[in-house]
């Protein structure tokens, strides 16, 4: 399990973005994330943890979602996110 208070090193680390690339979450070291939305960078961000192949996101607003990793694909909020390298 990963916690946004001390940094981690997890395999899921890294960019995710929708196959048409309109939507890019950065998973970053520390525990936060950033979404980026088209033009806007930083639609939405926040803390994540992850449990297994599940990652749950609890955005600075308040507002929580989820999402599981199958076979190196992120399903998320009716999405589909793939790694970029």
């Amino acid at each position: 399990m990963t916690t946004p208070d001390q940094p981690h090193d997890h395999p899921y680390v890294g960019m995710w973005v929708t196959e048409d690339g309109r939507i890019r979450h950065e998973l970053l070291a520390n525990g936060r994330y950033v979404e980026a939305r088209g033009n806007r960078e930083a639609a939405y961000q926040g803390a994540y943890t992850v449990t297994g192949d599940h990652i749950e996101y609890l955005d600075d607003t308040g507002f929580t979602a989820d999402g599981d990793f199958i076979d190196g694909v992120l399903y998320h909020g009716g999405m589909v996110l793939y790694r970029r390298p």
